[in-house]
Formats: C-alpha cells, structure tokens, sequence
C-alpha cells in the first residue's frame, strides 16, 4: 500500500526525522490560507499522486510554457494560484503511464537552502531477506539513471536483523555522502530513526530524494515516499487509515476486499488462474502465441464459489478484455466449485467474449460435466498450450 508524500512526512515528523513545515490541501480556496500560515518568503506547491516524476509531469492539456506537478511560488497569491491550477487536473507522469492520475490534494511546504542534494532509501532485499539502504551522493536524480551510467556512486548494504541498526551504520552512509562534523551526527541519528519507523510500520520501501543538505549544514527530508507491506495492514490501523482509494484501480480494489490477487494489464485477454506460478505461466504463453495478457489474477487455493464469482465479474468490467481464458489445476482448487463459479458468474455478468476453459486436477471430471451441461457458450481446452492457442484464435480470428 502506498501512502501520499504529505503522509509519509508527518509519520517521520512524528519519529523526529527533519522535515520542512507544510500544509495538504483539498480546496482551491483553503490555499491562501494554508500558505499564510508558514513562514515563507518561499513556497514549495506539490500535487498528491501515488507516482514519481511529478515535477518533470505535464498536466493534461496544459498551456504553453506550463510547469509540472511541484511549482515554487515566492507570494501566498502565487502559490494559491497555482494549487487552484493543478487541483482536479490530470497529471502524467513517467510512472502513471499516459492515463495520468487526478490530482485530489495539495502539499504546500516551505521553501529550503540547498547545498547539496543526496539519495537515500530503505527497501526490503528479497535476496537476503533483509532490510537494505541504498545511499547515492547524486540526489533529485532518477535512481535508475545513476544505476544505469555510474553505479559506482550508489552504495548498498544489509543489515542483520538480529543485531538491529548500530551507529557504524549511519557512519557508513555519512561517509559514503561525504558529510562532515554535525552532518555526521545528524546521519547517525537519522538513519536509526529511518530503520526504526521501517520496522515498527512494517514499511515496504522508504525513499528520499532528495535528502538535502541545507546552506546552514544539516540535513533535511525534502521528499518522500512510503509503501508498506499490504499483508501487515490488520496489525498498522494508523497506516491503513491513510489509504487513498481514489489512486488505485477500482478493479485491484474490488478485488483486494474478496482476498483475490488481481493487477491489471494492458492486453485484450483475461486470465482465471489459481497459484502465482501458474498465472505467470499462462501470462507468458499468451504472448508467446500473439497476444497479451489483460490482468494476473491468482483466485488461490482456497477460493469458493462466491470468490471465483466475483473474480469473473472483474475480469468481465475491463472494457479491453476480448476473451477470457480461464486455466485452473486443482489440488486445494476443486475443479467443479471453478465450474460453479464461472457459472454462477456469466448468468449474473452474462458472457459476450469467448471463453476456454481448462480444467486439470481434484474432479476434474465433475467440473467439466457441470460446465458441459450449463448451456453456457464455452471452447474447452485439454492443456496450458491448447487453451492458450485457442483464446487468442478465437480473439485475433
């Protein structure tokens, strides 16, 4: 789950990490207001969306010469004019792919002294199972530009979980940043105040860039981004409280409520399959044979008829989905409760695409018996590769 910049600020305000003073907006006209209400003589106005690359982003017929999505203003007028400007607007971003996101809020901060801009971010390292930071000296940039032409410049190191955060630590990303006297300090304490909110809020990544080092020598949050591990949310109610349903898809989010694992696609083909590796399989076959997949949709193993319903109804509610290959082996998964599902499903949602079915595994027998006497309109398929070729036949022609 991710969080909005202005969130993720306020919860390290909250564990003492430096962050500029702000203000999140929903109303043109609270604006003024909310910028009077800080310091200046800079402003910093900054739209809301779940997706990097704001201020390189151009908003959805924009006028000439109009900026992206994070605008210094040097007046209250100014930077309430341009709050009024960005709120409702659509936003594209390198991230939000062309669609862009809607801007619902504002986050109007005061404007920082920079000296230097510097990269820091926590992330969880699948390959080691731990907690890793990634420490860059060329701050505000892209991590995976620097990546890509000068890896030297990025640092990365785990830290055991059993002997926790220590303050060589926080010396070691000084150093590598090139920080000197109080700085030093400075980064000590930060960097276990960073690790101590990524533990406690079961945080996925935390990423600064920029960190910043201002003109009177200290450090300072001047972005941030949070996403948090979506498995751990029944445990973090402060976290969950910060969803902002508006900036996921309505189809993850329908999905997410019946414990189905969905991510939407750009293809023309839907895809009903239970475990992730098979998902994954059935998703490459179907570009190895000309298509693409139009979702992952993983039911589980446990999905009764009411789940597998409802898994249906999603894939049908894509507007790009042509044909539906539904691809099930049951061994927790019965085939027939998948047959009832799909059933049950297209009486409710009706059918207008093809649709092949493959079943493999516990009743096998029963679930093809049930669904050959439906009536329903259905190609069966006796393997991955069959049911594969035969969906993107039956949508290419």
């Amino acid at each position: 789950m991710n969080i909005h910049e202005y969130q993720a600020k306020a919860l390290l305000r909250s564990y003492g990490v430096p962050v500029s003073d702000g203000r999140v907006v929903f109303k043109a006209d609270e604006a003024k207001s909310a910028a009077g209400a800080m310091d200046g003589p800079l402003w910093v106005v900054k739209a809301q969306i779940h997706a990097g690359g704001r201020g390189k982003g151009k908003f959805v017929e924009a006028s000439a010469g109009e900026k992206g999505g994070v605008r210094i203003a040097k007046s209250v007028e100014e930077a309430a004019d341009h709050a009024a400007k960005m709120l409702g607007r659509t936003l594209v971003t390198h991230q939000t792919g062309p669609a862009g996101k809607t801007v619902g809020r504002i986050y109007i901060e005061d404007g920082s002294d920079i000296s230097r801009e510097l990269y820091l971010a926590l992330l969880v390292d699948r390959v080691s199972s731990r907690i890793s930071f990634v420490v860059s000296t060329e701050g505000g940039m892209d991590i995976e530009e620097v990546a890509a032409n000068t890896p030297e410049k990025i640092l990365s190191f785990n830290v055991d979980p059993v002997a926790g955060i220590q303050g060589f630590h926080g010396r070691r990303v000084a150093f590598t940043l090139g920080l000197e006297g109080k700085q030093v300090k400075q980064c000590v304490d930060m960097i276990n105040k960073l690790y101590k909110v990524f533990v406690e809020k079961d945080a996925e990544m935390l990423e600064i860039n920029p960190l910043i080092v201002t003109t009177d020598g200290d450090l300072k949050c001047l972005d941030a981004k949070m996403s948090f591990d979506s498995n751990s949310l029944y445990r973090q109610p402060d976290i969950l409280s910060l969803r902002d349903e508006s900036e996921e898809d309505a189809k993850e989010l329908a999905a997410s409520k019946f414990d189905l694992n969905y991510i939407a696609l750009d293809g023309e083909i839907g895809c009903m399959v239970n475990g992730a590796g098979l998902a994954m399989a059935t998703m490459d076959i179907i570009k190895l044979y000309g298509a693409e997949p139009a979702n992952f949709l993983d039911v589980g193993g446990g999905a009764t008829t009411e789940k597998v319903t409802e898994a249906f109804k999603i894939i049908t509610s894509d507007p790009n989905v042509k044909g539906i290959l539904v691809n099930i082996f049951g061994g927790i998964m019965r085939c027939d409760v998948i047959a009832e599902g799909v059933i049950a499903a297209v009486k409710q949602v009706g059918l207008k695409v093809p649709l092949v079915v493959r079943l493999e595994g516990t009743n096998v027998e029963k679930g093809k018996e049930i669904i050959a006497n439906s009536g329903l309109n259905v190609i069966a398929a006796d393997d991955l590769k069959d049911g594969a070729e035969k969906i993107v036949k039956a949508v290419k022609g």
